[in-house]
C-alpha cells in the first residue's frame, strides 16, 4: 500500500488540517517538517491534506504552519472550501489579476513581508477584504507560483504584464 493511500485510510479520507473530506484526486502528502528543511519522508512526519493547503504551507517551518492554522481561530478552512463558500460578488480570479497588476506597478518597491503584502492587497480593494479573503488571495497567488513565502518574507515570480 502506498504512503498516500495508507495515510488517507488512517485519517478517514479527511484533511489533517480542517477535517473535511478530501475529493478524489485532491489528496496530497504534507511533510510537517518540510523535506527541504531536513524533514524525513516517514509516516511520523507526514499527513494528508488537499493540494491547495499543501501549496499554501509548502516549505514553511513547523512553527509557521502552526501559526497559519492558529490564525484561523479554531476554524481552519482549506482554501478550496473557502473559495467555494465565498459570498463575494467579485470572482477570485479577477482579484488575483488586480493584485498582480498592482504589484507590477510597484516594480522594485513590492512588499517584502507577508503582513505588508496583505495590507497592500487590501488597499487595492479599499480595505474591504476580510482576513480569510486575504489569506485565500495569498494562497491563490502562491498556488499560481506568483508569490513565494518563506517564514514572513515574500519574493515574486509574476507573469509578464498584459500588453
Amino acid at each position: 500500500m502506498k504512503q498516500l493511500e495508507r495515510l488517507l485510510f488512517l485519517q478517514g479520507h479527511r484533511c489533517f488540517f480542517c477535517g473535511r473530506a478530501i475529493p478524489d484526486g485532491e489528496a496530497s502528502i504534507e511533510h510537517l517538517v518540510a523535506t527541504s528543511n531536513g524533514g524525513p519522508k516517514d509516516d511520523e512526519n507526514c499527513v494528508v491534506c488537499c493540494k491547495a493547503v499543501n501549496t499554501a504551507l509548502g516549505h514553511l517551518s513547523v512553527k509557521a504552519k502552526l501559526q497559519a492554522v492558529l490564525n484561523h481561530h479554531g476554524g481552519f478552512a482549506c482554501p478550496v472550501s473557502v473559495e467555494s463558500d465565498a459570498t463575494s460578488t467579485e470572482p477570485n480570479f479577477s482579484r488575483v489579476a488586480v493584485v498582480v497588476a498592482d504589484l507590477h506597478k510597484r516594480g522594485s518597491a513590492r512588499p517584502r513581508r507577508v503582513t505588508t503584502l496583505k495590507n497592500t492587497m487590501n488597499a487595492a480593494f479599499q480595505m474591504s477584504l476580510s482576513e480569510a479573503e486575504l489569506d485565500l488571495l495569498l494562497t491563490q497567488l502562491q498556488a499560481k507560483g506568483y508569490v513565494v513565502v518563506e517564514e514572513t518574507k515574500v519574493s515574486y515570480a509574476l507573469p509578464a504584464p498584459d500588453a
